[in-house]
Order: C-alpha cells, then sequence, then structure tokens
C-alpha cells in the first residue's frame, strides 16, 4: 500500500505537473502560478487521539512562494472512489497547516516566541478519479448529520472539501492542461464518456511517472508493464505507443489463458456466449473490468479482448 500510494503521488511532486492542475482547476487555466515559485511542503502531520501521538499524511503539498514569501499552501488529495470521512480528514490536515504557523522558535536570548511572518491561506484540492459521481459527504454537516440539529449549526465549523471529479471535466477544461495531466484527465472523460479510449499523439514529458500513475489508478498492470517496456530502451512517446503495447499483450495472453481455462473448466460455446453478452452488458453500466471478470468467472484478460473486439465490431 504504501509503494502504491508513493507511485500515485509521483507525477504530480512534479511542479509542471502540481502548478498546471492548480492553474486549470482554481483558476481557470490562467498561469497564476509558475512552476518555478513552487517549493515541497511538508505533509506529515502529528496529532493526539486515545491518548497516542498519531502521524497523517497528505498526498502532495507544496509552498507557493514569491521573493521568499510563502503566499500560500497548496495540497493534494488523490481518491479513486468516494469516502465517507474525507470531509474531516481534510479538516485535519488544514488544520495541522494552520497550527504550524504558530510555532514558537527560540531567540538568541533563549525565549520563545511566536512566529511573527505573515499568516498565509491553506487549500486543499480532492482529485476523484471515479467514473460515477461522488456520492459520499463533501462537508462537515454531513459526515455529523446524525447528531447535528438545527440548533447547533451556527456553533460548529463546516468545511467544504473542494471536490474535482478529473473523469466529469469539460473537454474545454483538459484542453487547458500544459502538462501530462492533461494526458491522464483525458483517459478518464474519455472512459466515462465513451466506455472507450482514443490516444491522442500528445508527447509525454514524465513517461515512467504517467504510466505508473494509469496504473494504479485504472488497476490496469498493462500500463505498469509499458513503464518496464519504456525502461528496456523500447520508445514510448505518446498514449498511441503505449496503447499499441496493452492491446498486443492483452491479445496474446487473453486468447492463450482463455483457450486454456476454456478446456480445463469444459465450457461450452454457448455457455461463453452468455457470459460475453453479461460482461458487455455490465460494462455498459459502469462495472470495472476486475469485477465483471470476478462476477462472470473469466479471465480478466479474456475480459478486455471482449471488449476490444466488440469496440472493434462497432467501428
Amino acid at each position: 500500500m504504501a509503494e502504491k500510494d508513493m507511485v500515485e503521488k509521483t507525477l504530480e511532486s512534479y511542479n509542471d505537473v502540481f502548478a498546471d492542475i492548480v492553474n486549470v482547476l482554481l483558476f481557470h487555466g490562467i498561469e497564476k502560478i509558475k512552476e518555478e515559485e513552487l517549493e515541497p511542503a511538508v505533509v506529515r502531520s502529528v496529532y493526539k487521539a486515545d491518548q497516542k501521538l498519531r502521524e497523517q499524511e497528505r498526498d502532495t503539498a507544496k509552498y507557493w512562494k514569491k521573493h521568499n514569501i510563502k503566499i500560500s499552501l497548496y495540497g493534494l488529495e488523490n481518491e479513486t472512489s468516494p469516502e465517507d470521512d474525507l470531509p474531516l480528514r481534510v479538516f485535519g490536515y488544514d488544520g495541522a497547516s494552520y497550527r504550524d504557523q504558530i510555532f514558537y522558535v527560540k531567540g538568541e536570548d533563549g525565549k520563545y516566541r511566536k512566529n511573527t511572518k505573515p499568516r498565509y491561506p491553506v487549500i486543499t484540492l480532492v482529485l476523484y478519479f471515479g467514473v460515477s459521481h461522488w456520492n459520499k459527504p463533501t462537508t462537515i454537516f454531513e459526515c455529523v448529520a446524525d447528531n447535528l440539529d438545527e440548533d447547533m449549526k451556527p456553533f460548529v465549523t463546516n468545511l467544504k472539501i473542494n471536490l474535482f471529479e478529473i473523469a466529469f471535466l469539460s473537454e474545454e477544461q483538459v484542453a487547458m492542461f500544459k502538462s501530462d495531466f492533461r494526458i491522464v484527465a483525458d483517459y478518464f472523460v474519455q472512459i466515462r464518456k465513451n466506455k472507450d479510449y482514443i490516444p491522442t499523439d500528445t508527447q509525454f514529458k514524465h513517461v515512467k511517472e504517467v504510466l505508473q500513475m494509469m496504473s494504479v489508478l485504472t488497476k490496469d498492470n498493462r500500463f505498469e508493464e509499458a513503464v518496464n517496456t519504456a525502461a528496456e530502451g523500447e520508445e514510448v512517446k505518446n498514449m498511441c505507443d503505449v496503447l499499441d503495447y496493452v492491446e498486443k499483450r492483452g491479445e496474446e495472453r487473453g486468447e492463450k489463458r482463455g483457450e486454456e481455462r476454456g478446456e480445463k473448466r469444459g465450457e461450452k460455446q454457448g455457455e461463453m456466449k452468455k457470459a460475453k453478452e453479461t460482461a458487455i452488458n455490465m460494462k455498459a453500466r459502469g462495472f470495472s473490468n476486475e469485477d465483471i471478470s470476478d462476477l462472470v468467472g473469466v479471465d480478466l484478460e479474456m475480459v478486455k479482448k471482449w471488449f476490444l473486439d466488440e469496440l472493434a465490431t462497432v467501428s
């Protein structure tokens, strides 16, 4: 899990990608934040619960600085599925970042004094990569709804998370991205809208990091294999190159494993046809390839090959 989390954050840790995400999602594509104005921020903080010290960690965080003055702190949180307590978690991150701004420093006289540097705002962006809408709480009020009555509301801080559903961005928004994040966003938008992905010839800048992030977010190991292919010296310049490799490997493995399982189980042609029809119907309803594979009892690579064959027939 730790390795997965680290891989997921690597692409966004690049200043050009981080600045691009913030500029598009918050400032409508205006280049308000420049990559050279960003520097890494501390992502870990400690809090006390049940008489024990516990640690919490953001996905990615950076200071926006000008003339060595901190203007603001931005944090990114990646989510692949809706989470009940996310507003509480984000509230904890932001609170810790504000608390850090009043830390005490030891002076030359040995006395501790409160930090007197100008305070700065803290902004957290939640990037949700699901292909169905977020259906969990987005505010503190929603999280504590079971015990919140109307008389309490004026006295409860109702933080609302800054939620961005990447798969539901408009084509105009996707086109605003200048970094490799455009490739990631375009993939999820296409999959959500068309249940299919047609790659573009947009060139990678961070090839390995894009493909590793795609592998984690989609749970498709073939993106990871494409990373290894690039590492071995084969040219992978854009998603067209990646998809060529992915489809080739999918066909080879799907045919081999599908035949082996078919012989082993003694499946009849009619049963396999019914399973394929069920799989296609489930795909249209938004089920993931992994869930479909488990539910119909057919190898994952064969399920993916079915969808490729179906798309070829339609086109």
